[in-house]
């Protein structure tokens, strides 16, 4: 059986489901078990025209009795001009619970990562859950993402099942807290992906590859789904802690859930202009997580951060190896710092993160450095919110930044070292592990001090002295030497700044 669907703008209605427009097409029906032996296959082809909506969701008649549901995809890829975007769809599926925004029905979604997945009560295809397939209508999600000018043919292979359920295994979750060593620094990859949404590692060979970076804690975070969660647990152990989320991946931006509830689910289907986000930042504070836009100013279609930072808890500056875009991301942050400052505001505290997704990635390139109280999700999530925190492109680089003051007051990152405006201030870093790098001290005021080159043996202890009058922040970044003077080199580390003065 096979049914055609012309889907355009201009030819079907479309409806907003309170967040991203979206358009939901004819059913596809199904013979009862009875009626249609142990399998069956219905084929559903369609087109989408430029413009079309968000998301478009194909509905689906399930019957009782059915074991496990299938779907294949394809879609057309024609040749477009020289900086015309191509075809582009994602896929994913909701069960009979609806696709009602805030996911109660959400099975799973892989987006353009696979051509075909299944779900079944004991077991479904990486991304999505498992779990029995109970009668009613479940919707098939396409999100295409990109429209070509001829538009995007796809077809869809629906194939049911029927049979006994199997049984549903109860999920294992990592651990809260590991070994540690009390109050100390730990590193960790707070943004990274495995084969449950578009990287190609799994969860145990990401704990591999962390363990030799030298790492003390990952983040859990494939795009729209929480299928890896109940995967981790035996990646885990005393030495490396797992935290679970999500990378929240809108059409406006994408933002890192950071060590949510084990099994909680984000939604992403809106857009800035729904003014739906806050309500999904708090569902990620609910959850015990923390919210991290991430990339803000990465160049990839739908990747720019359009949400404000006003709910953030900490913003993603740093993304993989050093580029262009995390230099924008880092003065854009320096930016808000020194608003804040003016305004008497709360600060947000950056991070960095691998968003290693598959070979030749490096896992931990860079890494955020976290003083905590002890090696535990609430103690690690504690010390990013508190900005305690510096961000290294390896296990190899060390940096501190401490603040004191005329009487042995003392403040290190993250903190504010509280005296007079017109005090004398020593400010002093400490590198290890940046043979021929130097060190820039920077502050609300611009960077009013660098230091030589580092030596060979990569160690050296900068020191420089100011006011709280005249700097309002310091903060330090180890950097590479340029490749194309004058623009500024990579950075091998950067930290949160020290504020000083009583305010």
């Amino acid at each position: 059986m096979c049914e055609e669907h012309q889907v355009g703008v201009g030819r079907r209605a479309v409806f907003l489901t309170g967040a991203a427009a979206a358009l939901t097409l004819g059913s596809v029906s199904f013979a009862s078990a009875a009626d249609g032996g142990r399998s069956q296959t219905r084929t559903v082809k369609g087109t989408l025209d430029p413009g079309a909506p968000d998301f478009v969701y194909v509905p689906v008649e399930v019957p009782h009795g059915v074991r496990e549901i299938r779907v294949a995809y394809t879609y057309d890829r024609p040749q477009v001009p020289p900086g015309t975007a191509g075809n582009a769809l994602d896929i994913g599926v909701f069960d009979e619970r609806g696709t009602g925004l805030g996911g109660e029905g959400f099975r799973g979604w892989s987006g353009g990562a696979r051509t075909e997945f299944f779900v079944r009560a004991d077991e479904a295809t990486p991304g999505y859950i498992p779990g029995p397939v109970r009668a009613g209508t479940w919707h098939i999600a396409l999100g295409p993402y990109t429209v070509a000018p001829q538009g995007l043919s796809y077809e869809i292979t629906v194939t049911l099942t029927f049979g006994e359920p199997g049984r549903t295994p109860r999920p294992v979750y990592p651990p809260e807290r590991a070994k540690g060593r009390g109050r100390a620094w730990y590193r960790g990859d707070c943004h990274l992906h495995s084969w449950h949404s578009d990287g190609r590692r799994t969860p145990g060979e990401i704990a591999a590859l962390a363990r030799a970076a030298g790492l003390d804690f990952v983040n859990s975070s494939d795009h729209n789904t929480h299928s890896a969660h109940a995967h981790w647990a035996e990646a885990a152990g005393d030495d490396l802690l797992v935290l679970l989320g999500e990378e929240v991946t809108t059409r406006n931006g994408h933002v890192v859930a950071l060590g949510t509830d084990p099994g909680t689910f984000v939604d992403w289907r809106y857009r800035a202009r729904d003014n739906r986000f806050g309500r999904f930042a708090r569902q990620i504070r609910r959850a015990g997580g923390l919210v991290v836009p991430a990339h803000p100013h990465a160049t990839c279609i739908g990747c720019n951060w359009k949400f404000g930072f006003g709910e953030a808890d900490a913003v993603e500056v740093w993304n993989g190896p050093w580029t262009p875009d995390d230099e924008v991301a880092l003065a854009d942050w320096d930016g808000m710092l020194v608003a804040s400052v003016r305004d008497g505001r709360d600060w947000i505290p950056a991070l960095g993160s691998s968003d290693a997704h598959r070979d030749p990635d490096a896992v931990g390139l860079p890494q955020t450095v976290v003083l905590a109280d002890d090696l535990s999700r609430r103690a690690i999530q504690d010390g990013i919110r508190a900005g305690r925190c510096y961000v290294a492109e390896s296990a190899a680089v060390s940096l501190t930044l401490t603040a004191s003051g005329p009487r042995g007051e003392h403040a290190g990152i993250g903190e504010r070292l509280r005296v007079a405006d017109d005090s004398p201030v020593t400010v002093r870093a400490e590198v290890t592990g940046a043979p021929g790098r130097t060190v820039r001290l920077v502050t609300d005021q611009g960077v009013l001090h660098t230091s030589a080159p580092l030596p060979a043996s990569g160690e050296g202890t900068v020191e420089w002295r100011t006011t709280p009058a005249y700097a309002a922040y310091v903060r330090a970044e180890v950097q590479h030497e340029a490749t194309l003077p004058p623009l500024p080199g990579s950075l091998a580390a950067f930290t949160n700044p020290v504020f000083l003065g009583r305010r």
